[in-house]
Formats: C-alpha cells, sequence, structure tokens
C-alpha cells in the first residue's frame, strides 16, 4: 500500500506518467499508480503501439481508479507521436468528451487546436497548455512573458519545463511560481532541476511527476513516487518548510537526504533536505539567499570554497581550511561554517583501535604513524584531528605539492602516492583515504596496492558508497582493522542534525538507517 501518505500538508498533486505498449498494460500501470501513492495518472497516448481512439479512450477512462490527464505528444515536443495534427485533436477532443478530467496541449499547437474545438469543451475537463524548453532555462522576464502566452491561449493550468544549465536555474522558476494567478505545473528538467519536483508545494505548484520505477521517465530527471513520498516527505512540505541539502559535484550517491529526512519526520521538524548537484558555489549562495534556505552539508569538490564564503567560521575549521556544514543565521542572514568532518572520523578511526584491543585515559591514536591520502578538505580535516590526538601525520596527495602544503601547515611529513607503496618505517601504522579514489562507480581503483597494507594496524576509507571499498576489502585481507565511510558520515552527522534543527541528534536512528547500508 502507499506509504508516507498519512498526513498531507499541501495539495500538490502527484502524477505517475504512464507509456506502456498497451492498454491493458496502461491499466495496469494505473491500479500499480493509485496502490504505490499517485493522486492522477498521465497516460501517453503517443507511447501505444495499437491505438482505436473510441475504444481505448472510453476504456482508459472507465477503468482508471484515479483522476486522468491524457497526452498525446507529438515528436516536435519531445514525444513520440508521428501523425497528422488532425487525427491528434480528434482523439484528445474524444478525451474531452468521454470524461477525462484534464487533456495537455502544446502551446505550439493551442491556437489551432482551439478552432478545432470551436467552442466545444467540456466544463470538467482542464486544459493544461504546455511548453517545453530541452536546451536552458530562459530569463525570468522571457519566462514571465511564456506564462502570459500560455494564459491568452485559453490555458486552465499552465504548464512549462525548462531544463537546468545550472540549479541556480531553478530560483527563475520558483519565482514565476510563486506568483503565477493561475494554476502551474512548472519543472526544471535533469539532475540540477531536481529540486523543482521536490520544492513545488513549497511555492505552490499544481503537480509534481513521480515515476513508478527508476529510470522509467517521460522528462529527465523525475523521481520516483515511492522517493517523494519516503524520502523526501513530499507530503509534509508546505510553504514555512525550511530547506536544507547536500552540496556536490558529484552527488546523487549520497545518503545524506536519506538520513535526515527520516529524522525530520520523526521529530516532526518542518525541513526538506535535498540533493543540491552545485557547479559554482558562490553563484548557488548568492542565488539562494533567502532565510528559507537554512543549512548545507558541503562535500567533494567544495569544502574550501564554502570557507571562503561564510561570514563567520568556527576556530577549528579556520584551522583546518575547510567546511562540510554552513548554516544561515536565521537573524541576519549570514553564513557560518564549521566543520564536523574531522570528529566523525577521528572518533570512528579511535573506537576501532579501541576494539583492536587499545585501552587507557589518552588517544588510541596519541604516538601513532597516520598516513593521511589526499590533501583537499577531508584530508586537511583528518590531518588536523589526528594531530590534535597526538599522532605523528603524514600526507600523501597525487600532486606533492599539494601534500607538501598541508604537511607545513599541520607539522608533519609529505609524500607523493606513489610513494607510498614502498612507505613502511614502521608496522602498525593508520591509514586514512580521503579521496573519491574507489567510489562508484569505479570500484575497482584503490589508491594503495594490497601488498603495502601489511603494514598498517587499522585502515579507513571516507568513500562510503560501496560501504566496503576495494581498499578496505584488500585491508581485511591482510590483517588489518578497517573502518568504513559509513561510520564517519553517521558519526559527521550528529552535529549537522543538531545544528540544522536545535534539537539533539538521534543517534540510535541515524545508526538504525544506515544499518541496512
Amino acid at each position: 500500500m502507499a506509504s508516507g501518505v498519512g498526513m498531507r500538508k499541501n495539495e500538490t498533486l502527484i502524477c505517475a506518467p504512464l507509456m506502456a505498449d498497451t492498454v491493458d498494460q496502461v491499466v495496469n500501470l494505473m491500479h500499480k499508480s493509485k496502490a504505490t501513492g499517485a493522486d492522477i495518472v498521465e497516460i501517453r497516448l503517443d507511447h501505444l503501439k495499437s491505438f482505436d481512439p473510441h475504444s481505448d479512450i472510453q476504456k482508459l477512462i472507465k477503468e482508471c481508479p484515479l483522476p486522468t490527464l491524457f497526452t498525446y505528444r507529438p515528436i516536435w515536443e519531445g514525444g513520440q507521436y508521428d501523425g497528422d495534427e488532425n487525427t491528434r485533436f480528434n482523439a484528445l477532443q474524444l478525451c474531452m468528451k468521454l470524461g477525462a478530467d484534464h487533456i495537455d496541449i502544446e502551446l505550439k499547437a493551442a491556437h489551432e487546436f482551439n478552432k478545432f474545438l470551436n467552442g466545444g469543451k467540456p466544463e470538467k475537463c482542464k486544459v493544461i497548455v504546455s511548453s517545453h524548453n530541452y536546451d536552458s532555462t530562459p530569463s525570468s522576464e522571457e519566462l514571465g512573458n511564456l506564462v502570459a502566452r500560455i494564459q491568452a491561449a485559453g490555458a486552465d493550468i499552465v504548464k512549462f519545463a525548462t531544463t537546468a544549465v545550472d540549479i541556480t536555474d531553478v530560483a527563475r522558476v520558483f519565482q514565476i511560481t510563486v506568483h503565477c494567478q493561475v494554476p502551474i505545473i512548472a519543472m526544471v528538467m535533469g539532475e540540477r532541476g531536481l529540486m523543482s519536483r521536490i520544492l513545488c508545494p513549497k511555492f505552490g505548484g499544481y503537480l509534481t511527476f513521480g515515476t513508478l520505477e527508476a529510470g522509467k521517465v517521460s522528462a529527465p530527471g523525475q523521481p520516483t513516487i515511492e522517493q517523494l513520498l519516503n524520502l523526501y516527505n513530499f507530503r509534509l512540505i508546505d510553504s514555512d518548510t525550511k530547506v536544507f541539502g547536500i552540496i556536490g559535484k558529484p552527488v546523487s550517491h549520497s545518503k545524506s537526504p536519506k538520513l535526515y529526512n527520516r529524522a525530520f519526520r520523526e521529530d516532526g521538524f518542518n525541513g526538506v533536505f535535498l540533493h543540491l548537484l552545485v557547479d559554482d558555489l558562490p553563484k548557488f549562495f548568492d542565488t539562494y539567499s533567502s532565510p528559507d534556505f537554512s543549512g548545507f552539508s558541503c562535500t567533494i569538490p567544495h569544502k574550501e570554497v564554502a570557507l571562503s564564503r561564510c561570514d563567520e567560521v568556527d576556530p577549528v575549521a579556520k584551522s583546518i581550511g575547510a567546511v562540510n556544514c554552513v548554516i544561515r543565521r536565521p537573524n541576519d542572514g549570514k553564513l557560518f561554517g564549521c566543520n564536523t568532518d574531522y570528529i566523525g572520523a577521528i572518533s570512528a578511526i579511535e573506537d576501532g583501535l579501541r576494539e583492536n584491543g587499545a585501552s587507557g585515559p589518552v588517544s588510541p591514536l596519541a604516538g601513532k604513524l597516520f598516513v593521511v591520502i589526499g590533501a583537499g578538505g577531508a584530508g586537511k580535516a583528518l590531518a588536523y584531528g589526528a594531530k590534535e590526538k597526538g599522532a605523528r601525520v603524514v600526507i600523501a596527495n597525487r600532486t606533492y605539492e599539494r601534500a607538501k602544503e598541508l604537511a607545513e601547515i599541520i607539522g608533519g611529513q609529505a609524500l607523493s602516492l606513489a610513494d607510498l607503496e614502498s612507505f613502511h618505517p614502521e608496522s602498525g601504522m593508520i591509514l586514512a583515504n580521503t579521496t573519491a579514489i574507489g567510489m562508484q562507480p569505479k570500484i575497482e581503483e584503490t589508491p594503495v596496492p594490497k601488498e603495502a597494507l601489511k603494514h598498517y594496524e587499522l585502515v579507513f576509507d571516507a568513500v562510503y558508497t560501496p560501504k566496503i571499498t576495494r581498499l578496505l576489502g584488500e585491508a581485511q585481507e591482510v590483517g588489518a582493522k578497517i573502518v568504513t565511510g559509513v561510520e564517519m558520515f553517521i558519526g559527521q552527522a550528529y552535529e549537522q542534525y543538531e545544528r540544522f534543527t536545535g534539537l539533539p541528534a538521534p543517534k540510535q536512528l541515524f545508526k538504525e538507517i544506515m544499518g541496512d547500508h
């Protein structure tokens, strides 16, 4: 049965686009859509391999357990229909006569379609006039003019879909949505436009599209119904919902939304946490500057640039030279940056050493040789944290110059990554990979050959997709204790959650959520 549907704080509909070869398959998908939690289905007539308008439309309307939207999209607007307009218009008119709740007609064809209907439009059927831009998102002024043209074409509901070249394109679409005087469906396609599909209830959108299966989309970037309901708590989003997110590139692999949204829901906190694929961080912060965009986690490659854009930075983060958490202060809108990476990683490594038999009041890292791979934001955080705990730090990086720079700041030794193969001045060392080497999809990669790993007591990998990277698998095989990126991920999330919400972190819940990862 549909889940995540119990409580509802908005009227925005979830529409399942149905694309199948036969009418029977579409009917089957209709019932599946209802069971999954959709409010309405879009029937894509242009995908049917054989189509007898009168009997097929009648059957589709009669057997549908949900309100209907019929679309017969031509090739010239990104669809499959390749016939003449008169046949297409006849089919859409028939949908209206036989009881369709909505039909979709393209702006380019709306004038001709109106002439064809000649005023014969049933009251029950709402006409959506749509426009699709598969290249970019126009300026606010152009979008405003587009909406005016769509309204003038007789739309009961305005629909436009643009393409996100940059995540900041979505802001213009939100602006249009919130000021539109008629019902509006406004989507931004592609991964950079995902936010438009999840936040439309916040800005008053009429509906969003959610697919029955991942990958079976009618436009790029559509989430599944299951994700909308259970990952993003779509029904709970309203105009007061605070927006949080993980800023990165790449970012779709991140489990942060799974963690925070579940905790928000259980705590009754009115927030939503999104994947934010960001190319230009300063531009992102400048564009989404309202208090509603309340806090962000930062991941590769933005941790150092984020620090430079904060108005105030925690002294520890300043020493590290990177932030992984940015909070917008509600009183003055200023950005405050801190670093929770080092707490998460170092405590996970200390726990691992204690499990291995280390004991005593001082840190089990004290006096250990601690090798950090990577000189970026996470590398700096771990080097700083290990140094604080009394470890002797070595920085290894692909480019030796960057390793040397960080080693000088931290007071340690620098190596190139290639040197690690033959580096074993002592046994019982600690190795910490903070680079993306070995992350999905390149899971066959590893920063250090297996043979070199036998000199380490413990090996840690900040990568957590997959949980057991090649580096960790090989370390285990040679007898080293391993600590996964999942432990660090949970550890660093505790403080972020408390800073985001002002509530205590639900530690047990975080462990449960990530337990099946």
